[in-house]
């Protein structure tokens, strides 16, 4: 389904891992990352083998994302665990509000 609709793990694989395993949110959050890039990379490859995928326009997209997902692990492994968990919660309620509306 995340190929199909464009979801983001983090905001169903990372709520979901919280809730159904015992890991903490880094690890979460790593485990959903991890996933996603598997997810991506096979999606990826299906949509090109029909032709539908612009190289130059992915890694204009991809680059920075990637850079800024190597700044944003770093971040969060600096963040107390609490701060990570209150940031997350109010994302999510964000989320939720702005689906609703």
């Amino acid at each position: 389904f995340s190929a199909l609709f464009g979801v983001g793990g983090g905001i169903i694989v990372v709520p979901l891992l919280l809730l159904t395993t015992s890991f903490a949110e880094r690890t979460a959050m790593a485990t959903s990352l991890a996933a996603i890039g598997l997810i991506a990379l096979v999606g990826a490859v299906s949509y090109g083998f029909h032709g539908e995928v612009h190289v130059v326009e992915a890694a204009v997209l991809g680059v920075p994302a990637a850079v800024g997902a190597v700044a944003g692990a770093r971040l969060q492994q600096r963040l107390a665990t609490r701060t990570l968990t209150l940031g997350f919660a109010v994302l999510l309620a964000a989320v939720g509000v702005y689906l609703a509306i």
